[in-house]
C-alpha cells in the first residue's frame, strides 16, 4: 500500500460548505506539507477538479443544495485517478454503500481530523478483523437507517418520502434535520 507522504506534494481538494471545518481540516493538511484547495458548493468542486487533478477528495455528503452523493461520479468523470473519502455528519448505511457503489475509497462520521482522513485515503482494502457490534442498534437509529433508505430510493424528494413513510412533510423535515443518534 502506498502511503501519503509530504514529499510527493500531494494535491488534496477539500468539498465542504462548512467553511470552519474545511478551513480547519486545510489547516492541518497543509501543516503536513500536503497541497490545498477547497470548495464549498458542486459548481466549484467540479471546476478545482478539473483544474488541479487532485491526488485525493474529501466530500461533504450534504452539501448545500446538493447531495455528494450525485456529486461523487462527475468528480471521478473530471478525474480519474482521484481517490476519495466520504465525509459526513449524517451517516447512515444507505448511504455509505452507495457511496462505496459510487466509487468513494471510505467513508467516515464526522468530526473526523486530518489523520484520521488520511488513514481512510491509505487504507484502501477491507479489514476482515472488524470487530462486529456488541448490541444490535437502537430503535432510534433504525428509525434514522429506515429514513435515510427510504428518501435514498425516492432520489431525495422528501414529499414522497413523507408519503411512503406515512408522515407529514415537515415531521420528516424536522428529522432529517437533527444529527442521526450514534447507536
Amino acid at each position: 500500500m502506498q502511503e501519503l507522504t509530504h514529499e510527493e506534494q500531494t494535491r488534496i481538494l477539500i468539498i465542504d460548505d462548512d467553511d470552519i471545518f474545511a478551513q480547519v481540516l486545510e489547516r492541518a493538511f497543509q501543516r503536513r506539507g500536503y497541497e490545498t484547495a477547497r470548495a464549498s458548493n458542486e459548481k466549484e468542486a467540479l471546476e478545482l477538479t478539473q483544474e488541479l487533478e487532485p491526488d485525493y477528495i474529501t466530500l461533504d455528503l450534504k452539501l448545500e443544495g446538493s447531495s455528494g452523493l450525485t456529486l461523487l461520479p462527475q468528480l471521478l468523470e473530471a478525474s480519474s485517478l482521484s481517490k476519495i473519502v466520504v465525509l459526513t455528519g449524517y451517516s447512515s448505511i444507505a448511504t455509505a454503500v452507495e457511496a462505496i457503489k459510487l466509487g468513494a475509497i471510505n467513508y467516515l462520521c464526522k468530526p473526523a481530523d486530518a489523520d484520521e482522513v488520511l488513514a481512510a485515503l491509505n487504507k484502501q482494502a477491507g479489514d476482515p478483523e472488524t470487530p462486529l457490534a456488541e448490541q444490535p442498534m437502537s430503535v432510534n437509529r433504525l428509525t434514522w437507517e429506515h429514513i435515510q433508505k427510504v428518501l435514498h430510493e425516492h432520489e431525495g424528494n422528501i414529499s414522497a418520502t413523507a408519503r411512503a413513510l406515512g408522515m407529514h412533510r415537515r415531521t420528516l423535515q424536522r428529522k432529517l434535520q437533527k444529527r442521526p443518534v450514534k447507536r
